[in-house]
């Protein structure tokens, strides 16, 4: 008898360490479920947002071919993970220029660029990226605004290269899937402005901090004001010798299907 009572001893031993041993993996499998499924939740979106933002890199060189006059069209793939494509934006830009007059011998401020500018722009959760005016930029958790590519803003040989890339088109998209985006450029027209002692630039956009950023480490111009309320920035420079100014007109008809 005493035998068969060891044996049964034993067998309720390996089942009560069974059921622990269980229990552990269950907590185990249960804690890495809790934590570990928003982790790769996160992940994934990071990697669908540099998705996205690689794609609006490959939509600008395509579009910027267009706003250059190197392309009469151009037609791009895009991926879209839940979020919205659209062609929208009520955006401004505004260019000022001093101009010596020598009939008066004095300095007159003559407008070059007064205009709307929309953008391409994808809303992807709490993240927005754009092509906006040949540059691309981003706002990431809703804060403040960050550029991702350059506009083809130049300055070199003493010439200041303004382009102005309007975009028509009001269409909408949104969901997953491929879509394509087609830019049909319209007839380009360069103007020059000889002799030129000072360019204003303003600029309203929900990017206007990048912009703002742009302007002022890359050409150098400073910052006259700033109105948050409104979205807009006002820039300046004033340029000794001289410069030539080229505003380069683009209008392009954009198109998502």
């Amino acid at each position: 008898m005493k035998s068969i009572f060891t044996k049964s001893e034993d067998a309720v031993s390996e089942m009560v360490d069974f059921s622990i041993i269980l229990s552990i993996m269950l907590l185990a499998i249960g804690v890495i479920v809790v934590t570990g499924a928003p982790m790769l939740e996160n992940i994934q979106k990071a990697q669908q947002t540099e998705n996205i933002r690689q794609g609006f890199e490959v939509l600008a060189l395509n579009m910027n071919k267009v706003v250059q006059g190197n392309s009469p069209s151009q037609s791009i793939e895009m991926k879209m993970y839940g979020g919205s494509l659209s062609v929208a934006g009520d955006n401004f830009i505004n260019v000022d220029l001093g101009v010596w007059n020598s009939s008066t011998n004095s300095v007159e401020m003559i407008s070059a660029v007064g205009t709307r500018v929309k953008n391409v722009e994808n809303s992807f959760q709490d993240t927005t990226i754009c092509y906006e005016n040949t540059g691309v930029w981003a706002k990431y958790n809703n804060g403040r605004a960050v550029m991702v590519s350059e506009p083809r803003f130049t300055y070199e040989n003493n010439a200041l290269v303004i382009p102005v890339a309007k975009i028509d088109g009001l269409t909408s998209l949104s969901g997953s899937g491929l879509v394509r985006v087609t830019a049909d450029g319209g007839t380009k027209r360069v103007e020059r402005y000889e002799n030129i002692s000072r360019v204003n630039i303003s600029v309203t956009s929900d990017y206007f901090e990048a912009w703002e950023k742009h302007l002022n480490e890359s050409l150098k111009m400073s910052i006259v004001w700033e109105n948050s309320s409104n979205k807009t920035i006002y820039m300046s420079k004033e340029y000794h010798p001289n410069i030539d100014v080229y505003v380069a007109n683009s209008p392009m008809i954009v198109t998502i299907n």
